[in-house]
């Protein structure tokens, strides 16, 4: 199937590192592309760390995402490749004896964006996470034609993990548009200067700031996201 025919708009959510909240963030940004009158859904192409339900492998993040998103998409559509361990995807693949592949997620793409004007794909992991022995998280996202949005998990080391992942992210030919910081680390020193910092050294701009919360909402956190909605829509 031809993607770029296909597909309307979105953003591909990448993040800085594992556990950094690309979760919470992409489900910020689908609450707040909902708010502003879009109809916007979400997708997790490859979900480690999936649970056994009556209705097959479920993952939390991906149930997060159609929770957010608009209507009532299949699962089957939202996490095309659903994996029961949590490890490295190309490791629970190989484990649980499949092989994640394109051609699967594209069409999944295609279907979901025919009933929406934004699907927002999340990520796995950081971004030179390998998803097979041949295939990168960037062949994904070269094949889909998105904009990046990075989520920098505020915490000590984030700025070289935010630098190296922007170089990485142009070096392979994507289209880095933006970064919101994720307070993932609730002691972390000096917050505001380091989101300064980043702010002087990556070569994209920041399109918001999710605070720390135990308990993060996204729909009261959608605020955060207003440069995050103006910038997609605008790519």
């Amino acid at each position: 199937m031809d993607a770029q025919r296909t597909i309307r708009s979105g953003a591909f959510i990448a993040g800085t590192d594992t556990g950094i909240g690309k979760s919470v963030a992409s489900a910020t940004l689908l609450v707040a592309l909902n708010a502003s009158g879009h109809r916007a859904v979400g997708m997790k192409p490859i979900a480690s760390g999936c649970r056994e339900t009556a209705w097959g492998l479920r993952n939390e993040d991906a149930e997060l995402l159609i929770a957010h998103g608009a209507g009532a998409p299949d699962y089957a559509r939202v996490n095309p490749f659903a994996l029961p361990e949590a490890i490295a995807p190309h490791l629970a693949a190989c484990h649980a004896g499949v092989e994640i592949r394109l051609d699967p997620i594209i069409d999944a793409f295609a279907a979901l964006s025919t009933n929406s004007d934004f699907v927002v794909v999340e990520g796995v992991g950081g971004w030179m996470v390998p998803f097979s022995d041949t295939l990168m998280q960037a062949d994904l996202v070269r094949a889909l034609r998105l904009p990046v949005v990075l989520v920098v998990g505020l915490k000590l080391g984030c700025l070289n993990h935010a630098q190296l992942s922007a170089r990485a992210i142009a070096d392979d030919g994507c289209d880095l548009i933006g970064w919101i910081g994720n307070c993932v680390d609730p002691n972390m020193d000096c917050v505001e200067e380091n989101l300064a910092t980043l702010c002087e050294r990556l070569p994209v701009p920041c399109l918001g700031a999710l605070p720390y919360t135990s308990a993060p909402d996204p729909r009261a956190l959608a605020p955060h996201l207003r440069a995050t909605v103006d910038a997609v829509i605008a790519a």
